[in-house]
């Protein structure tokens, strides 16, 4: 199984409306519910705020990998809490030890593919925008090395262009592909918000399947390139 630990904030837990096509599964893909059991994954996948739940990005994303390669079985580790901030994810924080213990535990049956993260609303302050790529690129380091994954691929997207105030933090999101190897951004460009009071923060439903088809192509750019095999025949010596 190719595992995905999902985390950050109420975006990454999903706050769609569900709908009949989110409530399908994918006869491929997985995910590990609160009792830490594998069921099918169907929206939602997350269950922080029982009241708020709703689709999120990371059925998509799991969907579009098990297409694209018929042998992959994808499973999804939710684990993001809604509203939290980075701050909320220091290792030793109960955030973060909530991931790596569901993370260890979904790794007794596959491996480490990847770690999807989409947070910010809640840094989008001055003060804590000027500090997040500092912030990030600790606090992902530490979680790599808890779950014994250096390498794995990382994949960031930016908050909704439709929040108020988004530019400081989103603007140091679009900076994190370049401290943290192995670590691709996903743009929201054009994704539209679910309009509510006080606040525009989240996504439409069909904004958050859009998002997890982008993550799954970001992450596909963090993948090795596939090797050439050469036709045995192309290896023979020329016959003089």
């Amino acid at each position: 199984m190719q595992i995905f630990l999902l985390i950050g904030q109420s975006n990454m837990a999903g706050r769609g409306a569900v709908e009949a096509q989110d409530k399908k599964p994918h006869p491929r893909v997985f995910m590990l519910n609160k009792e830490l059991a594998w069921v099918p994954a169907v929206d939602p996948l997350h269950f922080d705020k029982p009241e708020r739940i709703g689709t999120g990005l990371g059925k998509t994303f799991g969907a579009v990998l098990a297409d694209a390669d018929p042998t992959a079985v994808i499973g999804l580790v939710p684990a993001a809490f809604g509203g939290s901030a980075l701050d909320e994810w220091v290792p030793g924080a109960p955030h973060y030890m909530n991931a790596v213990a569901r993370a260890k535990e979904a790794l007794k049956h596959g491996r480490l593919a990847g770690i999807l993260w989409h947070q910010g609303e809640s840094d989008r302050a001055p003060d804590k925008a000027a500090t997040y790529p500092v912030r990030f690129a600790k606090f992902i380091a530490q979680l790599r090395a808890d779950l014994d994954a250096q390498d794995v691929p990382v994949v960031v997207g930016e908050i909704g262009r439709f929040c108020p105030n988004e530019g400081p933090v989103n603007a140091a999101i679009r900076k994190l592909s370049g401290m943290v190897p192995h670590c691709a951004l996903v743009t929201t460009e054009g994704l539209e918000g679910r309009p509510e009071q006080p606040e525009v923060l989240h996504f439409v439903t069909p904004a958050f399947r859009e998002l997890g088809r982008r993550y799954a192509a970001a992450w596909q750019t963090l993948q090795p390139a596939p090797t050439v095999m050469l036709n045995p025949v192309m290896l023979r010596p020329k016959k003089e």
